[in-house]
């Protein structure tokens, strides 16, 4: 099967819509100004990138978090950029799909270097105030669990969950 390549994302919007619903799989957005690309998987392709045409959604997601991807396209316009399917798959193989092309292709829009991980996520300074507050003393799950006591006490990392928690490229 051949896979789509919309070289206008503003001309070719209802088409991509229509082509990939009912749809899971793994798409690249480029940007046709600067080359730079973002990576992103999707159960429901349609309704995910449906997403990318609302100005409210993007805006509003902007307020709660950073998306390198969201700005850019609020900035340059569709017309700007590309989109392209990599693959379809089954949704069940979608996360593991696109970490394959995160470790394989170039990607500057792409916050984190995992798919569905907030592995190497950084927290602004007013989130990470808000989570400490939330944790101080008492209201902390560890409070008072020290030495014998501590759920972690006398364990090691198995290898298995040391290999889990590494990045794969």
């Amino acid at each position: 099967m051949k896979l789509p390549k919309y070289h206008n994302a503003e001309v070719d919007k209802n088409k991509i819509l229509k082509e990939n619903k009912d749809k899971s799989g793994i798409y690249k957005w480029t940007n046709l100004i600067n080359n730079k690309c973002y990576i992103g998987s999707a159960v429901n392709l349609s309704n995910r990138l449906s997403s990318y045409y609302s100005t409210t959604y993007m805006e509003d997601a902007l307020t709660k978090g950073n998306s390198h991807i969201y700005r850019a396209l609020l900035k340059n316009g569709h017309s700007n950029f590309s989109l392209i399917i990599l693959e379809y798959c089954e949704p069940e193989q979608c996360i593991e799909r696109e970490d394959y092309y995160l470790c394989s292709l170039p990607h500057e829009y792409n916050i984190l270097p995992k798919a569905g991980s907030s592995l190497g996520h950084k927290h602004s300074n007013e989130t990470k105030k808000i989570l400490s507050e939330a944790n101080t003393g008492e209201k902390n799950p560890m409070f008072g669990k020290t030495g014998e006591n501590h759920p972690m006490f006398g364990k090691n990392h198995s290898d298995d969950s040391k290999k889990k928690n590494n990045v794969r490229c």
